[in-house]
């Protein structure tokens, strides 16, 4: 099951681990990524905090949680190839994974089709 924020996060929670990274449109509208800061194993993630930041040729933007929890698993990838968001946002271009995910924050998010109906409206 895979959900996204206003904000162009993704989230995609299997049992109590989430995996997080930014959309296809958000990699798209920063242009070729530079640097990913990645978050600390074992930083507490925050619903609606910010996570990391993504560095492109045009701007640093913040990324933010969709869910609260604590960080166990970096995307070590994305040290030497930051382009890997560009390339494959919502599949090898994950950012980190959390654990001990709360699943009624997933409630708020929303569903693959309405995420695509907002980004059209854009």
């Amino acid at each position: 099951m895979k959900k996204f924020t206003k904000e162009h996060e993704w989230i995609s929670l299997e049992g109590d681990v989430a995996t997080i990274g930014i959309t296809d449109h958000a990699s798209h509208e920063l242009g070729d990524i530079t640097f990913v800061e990645l978050p600390n194993i074992g930083d507490q993630a925050s619903s609606g905090e910010v996570l990391t930041v993504v560095e492109s040729v045009k701007a640093a933007s913040d990324v933010f949680s969709p869910v609260s929890g604590t960080i166990c698993e970096i995307n070590q990838e994305l040290e030497n190839n930051p382009a890997l968001v560009n390339e494959s946002p919502e599949e090898e271009g994950w950012i980190c994974k959390v654990k001990d995910v709360d699943s009624s924050e997933l409630d708020d998010l929303m569903e693959e089709s309405e995420y695509r109906a907002y980004v059209e409206a854009l």
